[in-house]
């Protein structure tokens, strides 16, 4: 099943060209990894897909939907570059920041709905962080925030998810521990579009690649 095509997209910053003609697909099951100089677009084209940002031209279908047109969010999460710059003297428990992303009948604290918390538990036990639930945020080191947030995406069982650098900031340790958790994630049919600046890593879990280039292009590349 395609959930995701791009057709020849265009976006221009100011005067600036940044994005030319770009296409490409995404079947269920497909992890993409999207590299590139810094400048050529990596998160300007996560924005675009997920509406946050306006294009110029081309087409955009999710789901078979045009993009302007789909409204069914939970098939979709988003992990971006801020999450890593989230208040860690926000006080809320770690329970508390992955349940206030619920779509639906949404309770941040106090006593949630049996189904409410049995998604925030499934999603916290997907990233290995159930033992770390009543922990206040702030007490965490970067890589556990950063599952956190994982989890606080996952905890709407989305069907195609985007990171933007998601081990940017955290140390070698957790980079390959998050590195496997978005590896078997993506197994249990997780659809991944993710950037990265370490091209190497990326090529080692991705089956598509899509190389930006300076002048606006795109390629996409098989990773077998």
């Amino acid at each position: 099943m395609e959930l995701l095509k791009v057709e020849n997209l265009c976006f221009h910053y100011e005067k600036e060209l940044v994005l030319d003609r770009v296409c490409f697909s995404l079947e269920a099951g497909d992890f993409l990894g999207v590299i590139g100089e810094n400048g050529t677009g990596k998160t300007t084209l996560m924005k675009i897909i997920l509406g946050l940002l306006p294009y110029d031209s081309g087409n955009i279908t999710l789901f078979g939907q045009d993009r302007r047109q789909f409204r069914d969010l939970e098939k979709i999460g988003y992990v971006s570059q801020k999450a890593n710059s989230f208040n860690s003297a926000f006080p809320a428990t770690v329970e508390e920041v992955v349940a206030a992303n619920l779509h639906t009948g949404l309770r941040l604290f106090g006593r949630r709905p049996a189904e409410q918390q049995t998604r925030v538990e499934r999603a916290l036990a997907a990233v290995g962080i159930s033992d770390l639930k009543n922990r206040m945020i702030g007490q965490l080191s970067g890589g556990q925030q950063q599952r956190v947030f994982i989890a606080r995406t996952l905890v709407n069982r989305p069907e195609l998810l985007f990171l933007d650098e998601p081990t940017v900031g955290v140390d070698a340790r957790s980079v390959t521990a998050i590195t496997a958790l978005l590896q078997d994630l993506n197994r249990q049919g997780i659809t991944m579009v993710m950037t990265n600046h370490d091209t190497h890593a990326l090529k080692a879990v991705a089956n598509k690649i899509l190389i930006l280039s300076e002048d606006g292009r795109a390629r996409l590349e098989v990773n077998n």
